[in-house]
């Protein structure tokens, strides 16, 4: 309960002190409210956070706000050249919890003698947002994976190449946005050192990496996501140990695989192989009236693999296929970033 026998200058500071900070505290809350609600679309996260607010709400008694204009605040309007930095919705949420926050720190401390009950409220409030800014950014960064499976059509699968980073930087400079690190050979320490670079060439073009079958070089690289095989560890203990913010992918070729991979919440599915390729030897291609009769309720991103070439996406295309994934393409072109223009193009319809 507030104590209020007393209003000498000190007091005044105080209560000016958590009258500003209860404002910094409800307005933070109101960016991550917004944001939950209309960019990402999480109810869950939105009730929750109004909830915070109206409690502040409730709790920002009159008389912090009467001392708001009885002192002079000579710091008024103050900025920090660091706000013009935030350009990213990653950014914004972190800069607004960081500010409710400290905001409620503040509270927290000041109303420890004025105001226990709105202090303790502080405290709880203060520890729920850590876990609430895990969570949004979180699911900001799925949000934006899942953006980049559906407004972009080629996704790119690499072979082991001596030169491997330098076609991966041709083709990301052609524009292609999914990278799949694929390796078969090498050890798991080679590999991890090969995975941190592809990955930060590709976060330096703003594409996904996404890591073939392992779930240990994925965690230690910190890629977008994995893809998954039949016979590779299932999708709803890969999920437990990705956690939510990772896409994960599945290799399909008939109505069960791609019922149960929905099923489990895949991201996204490989369906193949189209025709027949050197890359998976000795597998029957399933054909493209096979492939068009599992796909034509499937509202799930999907890309059809297997011997697909930069001279039967045209087909592909007329068939009514809209996604691809390439391997030995890309991977053994003389000019990869030419031949991923030209491909970018065909599938667009670009002459």
């Amino acid at each position: 309960m507030l104590n209020s026998n007393t209003t000498n200058a000190e007091d005044l500071r105080i209560y000016q002190i958590i009258d500003a900070n209860l404002d910094r505290a409800r307005e933070g809350l109101r960016v991550l409210e917004d944001w939950a609600r209309f960019g990402l679309g999480k109810e869950k996260y939105v009730k929750r956070i109004k909830n915070f607010r109206q409690i502040l709400g409730r709790n920002h008694l009159e008389i912090y706000k009467q001392s708001r204009n009885l002192i002079a605040d000579k710091c008024k309007g103050l900025n920090h050249r660091e706000q013009i930095n935030r350009n990213t919705s990653e950014k914004i949420i972190s800069s607004n919890s960081g500010r409710v926050q400290e905001a409620l720190r503040v509270i927290e401390e000041f109303s420890r003698l004025h105001n226990h009950e709105l202090s303790k409220i502080a405290s709880e409030i203060r520890y729920e947002i850590y876990t609430i800014e895990i969570d949004l950014l979180s699911l900001s960064k799925r949000k934006n994976s899942e953006e980049i499976l559906r407004e972009n059509d080629l996704y790119v699968i690499t072979d082991q190449k001596d030169n491997l980073l330098e076609i991966i930087e041709e083709i990301l400079i052609a524009g292609v946005r999914i990278i799949q690190y694929r390796f078969k050979t090498g050890t798991d320490k080679d590999n991890l050192q090969e995975a941190i670079k592809i990955k930060n060439l590709c976060k330096r073009y703003d594409s996904l990496f996404i890591i073939n079958d392992r779930i240990d070089i994925a965690l230690a690289s910190n890629a977008d996501g994995i893809h998954l095989g039949q016979d590779d560890l299932d999708l709803i203990t890969a999920r437990k140990l990705l956690g939510f913010s990772k896409i994960i992918g599945i290799s399909a070729n008939n109505e069960s695989d791609i019922s149960n991979a929905l099923k489990d919440g895949c991201d996204y599915i490989g369906i193949g192989p189209v025709f027949e390729t050197a890359t998976k030897k000795g597998k029957k291609p399933i054909g493209i009236e096979k492939i068009k009769t599992l796909t034509k309720d499937l509202d799930t991103p999907w890309f059809a693999i297997g011997g697909i070439k930069s001279n039967n996406i045209s087909y592909l295309r007329r068939n009514g296929f809209q996604k691809v994934a390439l391997v030995s393409q890309l991977m053994n072109s003389e000019d990869p970033k030419e031949e991923a223009i030209m491909i970018l193009k065909e599938l667009s319809h670009e002459n």
